[in-house]
């Protein structure tokens, strides 16, 4: 008797199992329903790439006597662990080259207000940063990985070069600063992340701090890394402890002592400006009565790149920002909104450039009256609106009745903007991403 042949065996096991899976997989999709039976596979890139991780190596390791009392200006003890998320939260980046692929992404916790300044930082560098003038910004707001890392790279030496002095400028036009600025960035050596494993390293010019950041970017970006925490340790320690004490006007003050939900209004300040400072108004004011000495309250010095626009209610008038953050060099405002952090921003650098045409209402070929801006959180929300300022003059004015409803009837973003734009026409474009 012949044997049969193991290789016809074989395929004809396989066929016959291949039937069977088939056969089982036509009968669980009969189970399913309609709308699920011929629906296509679909792989969905994660468009994520990983940094490579360096080993941090060389610097000057913390002393106890700072590292203490760097813990208590920041968090005010250093008898306690500092906030469990400044540990645990990273300048995260967002999915490259899709929609709000220039965003920044974390959870609503005290470190929102850190990461929203450096997002509005970050779309500086998007929008106007940019060697080709030809791409508009629908392409520029979808940033490939290079761009990404590039700009988040720019953005954290910038905030870091500003708090060590770096872009200052003098008073007095003929006098020039001897003072060198000296940026410190404080890297753990141990991972997981140990307090007593910093090490502070120097830097004398923005290329050189550039260069270092890019290299150990990863321990900025990751998430569930302490990306926030090591930049503003190293913000504060560029600045200076003495510093950061006579900015809060308070020796036993912390900058996260007693914060709201999603941060202090004195990091905002700090970031965009260099200064911990918690006052919004311009220059110095000298507060005081018959009784007590004028005491100097200092507010913002000159006029930021980026402004900060703030509603928090409709009876907090008295804390508006002054001129120098509410009309910024550049369309880019940090917001404050009912204690939500989040961005304002307009792709026209022209839109803000006569400055005091604007504060008169005075009509002029640069001054737009009509455009759109862009609201986006580190939480994900977005939305496009159009401001038209023109409302007033085109309907020949309002009654004060018709205006105060309106003004009743608005959303807060609406009064928020409002608070930059008075009586602007606002108009909500398409369904806003919440």
């Amino acid at each position: 008797m012949a044997e049969p042949d193991l290789t016809e065996v074989k395929e004809a096991t396989v066929a016959t199992s291949t039937c069977d899976k088939r056969h089982c997989k036509e009968m669980r999709k009969d189970k399913l329903p309609p709308y699920l039976r011929d629906r296509e596979r679909i792989l969905y890139p994660r468009n994520t790439r990983a940094l490579p991780k360096t080993p941090v190596i060389g610097g000057q390791p913390i002393e106890e006597e700072t590292c203490m009392a760097l813990r208590k200006v920041v968090f005010g003890s250093c008898a306690s662990p500092p906030k469990v998320e400044w540990g645990r939260t990273g300048l995260t980046l967002r999915p490259y080259g899709q929609s709000l692929a220039f965003g920044l992404r974390t959870p609503r916790n005290t470190t929102r207000g850190l990461v929203t300044a450096v997002q509005a930082v970050m779309l500086k560098h998007f929008l106007f940063k940019c060697d080709r003038q030809d791409v508009g910004p629908e392409i520029l707001l979808k940033p490939s990985y290079d761009r990404q890392i590039e700009v988040l790279t720019s953005a954290i030496s910038e905030i870091i070069w500003r708090c060590a002095g770096g872009f200052s400028v003098s008073t007095c036009p003929n006098v020039v600063s001897s003072i060198v600025p000296k940026a410190i960035v404080a890297l753990p050596q141990d991972t997981p992340y140990l307090q007593h494993s910093l090490h502070l390293f120097e830097f004398n010019s923005l290329e050189d701090l550039e260069i270092f950041i890019k290299r150990y970017l990863y321990l900025f970006h990751d998430e569930g890394g302490p990306g926030a925490k090591l930049l503003l340790y190293s913000a504060v320690l560029s600045r200076g402890l003495s510093k950061i004490r006579n900015d809060l006007e308070d020796p036993k003050a912390s900058i996260l002592g007693g914060c709201s939900e999603e941060g202090p209004i004195s990091i905002i300040i700090f970031v965009l400006t260099g200064r911990a400072s918690p006052h919004l108004h311009n220059g110095v004011l000298h507060v005081g009565d018959e009784n007590t000495y004028a005491v100097p309250q200092w507010g913002v010095l000159m006029r930021s790149e980026v402004g900060f626009l703030v509603h928090e209610s409709d009876s907090n008038i008295g804390k508006q920002p002054g001129s120098r953050l509410k009309t910024p060099s550049l369309p880019i405002w940090v917001t404050l909104c009912l204690s939500h952090h989040g961005v304002l921003f307009n792709a026209n650098r022209e839109l803000l450039r006569n400055y005091h045409a604007e504060r008169r209402n005075i009509t002029h070929s640069v001054n737009v009256k009509r455009f759109e801006v862009q609201y986006f959180t580190c939480g994900g929300s977005h939305a496009t609106l159009t401001v038209d300022t023109r409302a007033n003059e085109t309907s020949g004015g309002s009654d004060a009745a018709t205006m105060e409803t309106a003004d009743i009837a608005a959303t807060p973003l609406e009064k928020l903007i409002r608070s930059k734009w008075q009586d602007a026409l606002i108009q909500w474009n398409g369904t806003p991403v919440m």
